[in-house]
């Protein structure tokens, strides 16, 4: 009943897959793409990644991995577009797929949407083509806008999110509280949505000595240290995470990295550089900048815990790459992590985010490092079930009630997973 060999076409139009990670409009969602796209074409199935054309350089076409290719398109100006003025170009984009589509010679099985402007996408390439839409929104706009951290998403994305859940085939929820969602708040059918995580890399991410990366990145060996992976984003909580160390840092010594980000010249930069000269903890932070995936591990590995301060995530990558290497994670209750750390053995879950209880949640894991209590082994053997093929597997199985027309509840049991190989 599986489906084999399928012809996919992923649509992510305003983020690239190979697009700069830790900046604006690239984060856990382009790596969840390269990384589902490249598993699926290892497994015989050929995906073609449609994208927005940014002007950087690249190639029309783009051979990312066996059977995966990253189709640059045009739309608007082929610049920069701000998310909500490409909405307005997407019927640009639309023709520029069709006329690629027919000079290709090219047939879909199934169009696997991400976001919902590729949604919007995805439903009038859905009628066109008349094959199933599969769509992953990542973030909803109404769960932002409930948080009210940053500008109002506006209703254009709240009205089209609305009409996907109701249009599109099936839709994609990375934990069992997304779904929640999208049944409280767009009134989804349960039976419509399938639960499957995100994944990680098990073999980039893995433990490395924490003393050698520790000498290798020029990081003092004996200073507890925190880390943060990711944009900067009211949403992600950096500024808690700031008040946090300046809390801890009266206690005793602490040193943050920050990874991410537009560069120095950036407002959302000078923002925070200028609540960490306020605290007073110029000495403790230090921001990194971008660091392209494969250069992760050390870092997570010179760390005594990577933190994850948001007041909301669909899920929560970066914390998938902190265990697998390793090292536990201090994380608000927010995408998997709620479940992942509650019992506490592989980190520690801060149910009131504030600075003061964050700082607490942080101290007890430096505390827990220096008496030995967590082995690396342990920490990894956490998301080991997260591995990118089984995620795959499940994925498939998603497309199958689609494309085979089959029951969720005909979908074959997931097995125990066990192993990080």
């Amino acid at each position: 009943m599986r489906p084999d060999q399928l012809q996919l076409a992923m649509f992510s139009i305003h983020s690239s897959p190979i697009g700069e990670l830790g900046t604006k409009n690239t984060g856990g969602m382009s790596v969840y793409i390269r990384e589902l796209a490249r598993e699926l074409g290892n497994r015989g199935h050929r995906v073609d990644i449609y994208t927005k054309l940014n002007g950087s350089g690249h190639d029309q076409i783009i051979d990312l991995y066996e059977n995966v290719r990253l189709i640059h398109l045009s739309a608007g100006n082929n610049g920069h577009v701000q998310k909500l003025t490409l909405y307005y170009y997407l019927a640009d984009f639309l023709r520029a797929l069709e006329k690629f589509k027919d000079q290709q010679d090219l047939r879909y099985d199934l169009i696997h949407s991400h976001y919902w402007l590729s949604g919007r996408l995805g439903n009038w390439v859905q009628e066109r083509w008349n094959i199933p839409h599969i769509v992953m929104f990542h973030t909803l706009g109404v769960v932002k806008n409930i948080v009210g951290l940053a500008e109002q998403e506006p209703d254009l994305r709240l009205a089209t999110e609305r009409k996907l859940v109701k249009s599109s085939q099936r839709i994609l929820a990375p934990t069992p509280v997304e779904k929640q969602n999208l049944i409280k708040f767009y009134h989804a059918a349960g039976d419509k949505i399938g639960v499957v995580p995100c994944g990680v890399n098990l073999d980039l991410f893995q433990p490395q000595d924490k003393r050698a990366a520790r000498k290798m990145l020029g990081l003092d060996e004996n200073m507890p240290t925190a880390l943060y992976v990711g944009r900067f984003d009211p949403i992600k909580g950096i500024d808690r995470l700031l008040k946090a160390i300046a809390h801890l840092r009266r206690q005793h010594g602490v040193q943050l990295l920050i990874i991410g980000g537009d560069g120095p010249e950036t407002d959302e930069f000078q923002n925070l550089r200028q609540l960490v000269r306020e605290l007073g903890v110029e000495d403790s932070v230090t921001f990194v900048g971008r660091i392209e995936q494969n250069r992760l591990p050390p870092y997570y590995s010179a760390a005594d815990t990577l933190v994850i301060p948001s007041y909301y995530e669909s899920f929560g990558l970066v914390g998938l790459e902190s265990l697998a290497c390793g090292t536990p994670v201090v994380s608000t209750p927010v995408g998997a992590m709620s479940a992942i750390l509650q019992n506490g053995q592989v980190g520690a879950l801060v149910d009131n985010a504030g600075p003061v209880p964050l700082a607490e949640g942080i101290a007890s894991i430096f505390a827990k490092q220096q008496a030995g209590e967590f082995s690396a082994e342990k920490v990894r053997a956490s998301v080991c079930q997260f591995g990118w093929q089984h995620v795959a597997a499940d994925i498939i199985d998603e497309y199958a009630v689609v494309f085979n027309r089959l029951s969720p509840h005909e979908l074959p049991k997931a097995s125990a997973r066990a192993s990080c190989h």
